[in-house]
This record gives structure tokens, C-alpha cells and sequence, in this order.
């Protein structure tokens, strides 16, 4: 288990300094794009890239939000329950979010195959996108893999009695 948590940990902190970089890159990107439109010069596929990018800040930083429970959670009911019953909510909880975004990221990855395949280019740029999908595929991968530890620590939490 601690093997697990410290992959999770290392993938996830990756993924987000990657997320992180391409944060920066939209931001610097956007603030180009500005610049160059008050010269009459806007950036070809501006929209493009940028839509890109922020796919890839969002997705890449998905498991590192998890892993530090960034995400939005209503626990008005899941609170008042006892330690055990809580941490078997849990459990279960984080088992549905893990299949849901274990499949989210096979069918993300199958429909980037099928980009792929079939050469299919963006409007604008006229480049490939498959790699953007591919990329949106591991983000969910990795937040597939927090939920993965989620799980099994609320699983020994119920087991050994524990408390959250």
C-alpha cells in the first residue's frame, strides 16, 4: 500500500508540474496573442492553442486535486455517520469514481486511437489533435490512480476500525 500511495504521489505531483507548465504557457500565450491584436497582428489558431492547453492544466492537475481533496464534496450526511460506517461510504464512493474514471480514460485513449487513425487535423492550424486526447486520457489515469489509493485506504480504515 505504501508502494501505491508513493507512485501515486510521484505520477500525480508530475502530472501537475506539467499541468503547472502549461498553465503558465496559456497564460503567456494569451497575454502574446493581446499584445499582437493591438497591432493588428492576432495569432493564427490563438483559440486553438489555447483550448489545447488548458485541456492539458485541467486534466493533468485532476489526480493531484484529489490527492489533496481540492475537489468539492458534500459530506452533510457521510459526517454524522460512525468512523467504520463512514469510512465503507467512502470506500464505495471512491470504488464508482475510480471505474467511472478508469473508463473515462480507456474511452478517452480508444477515441485518440481513432484520431489517430484517421489523421484528423484542426480546423484552424490544420495540426494533428490525437496527442491532446492522449493527454486527457493520463490525466484521468492519474486521478484514476488517486481514487485507486482513496480506496484502499478507506477500505483499511473500515477494516482495522480506524478513524478518517
Amino acid at each position: 500500500m505504501k508502494a501505491l500511495a508513493a507512485f501515486d504521489a510521484l505520477v500525480n505531483r508530475a502530472l501537475a508540474a506539467i499541468a503547472g507548465v502549461a498553465l503558465v504557457a496559456m497564460m503567456l500565450f494569451t497575454v502574446a496573442d493581446l499584445v499582437l491584436r493591438a497591432f493588428g497582428r492576432p495569432v493564427a489558431g490563438s483559440y486553438e492553442v489555447i483550448g489545447w492547453l488548458s485541456a492539458v492544466a485541467m486534466a493533468l492537475a485532476l489526480g493531484y486535486t484529489q490527492r489533496h481533496a481540492g475537489h468539492v464534496a458534500i459530506d452533510l450526511v457521510v459526517a454524522r455517520l460512525r468512523p467504520r460506517a463512514r469510512a465503507i461510504v467512502e470506500a464505495l464512493d471512491a470504488l464508482a469514481a475510480l471505474l467511472l474514471f478508469g473508463a473515462v480514460a480507456w474511452y478517452v485513449a480508444s477515441y485518440g486511437t481513432v484520431l489517430q487513425r484517421s489523421g484528423s487535423l484542426s480546423e484552424t492550424l490544420k495540426a494533428i489533435v490525437h496527442p491532446w486526447v492522449y493527454v486527457v486520457a493520463i490525466g484521468s489515469g492519474g486521478l484514476a490512480l488517486a481514487l485507486l489509493v482513496d480506496f484502499f485506504r478507506a477500505l483499511a480504515r473500515a477494516a482495522l476500525r480506524l478513524p478518517a
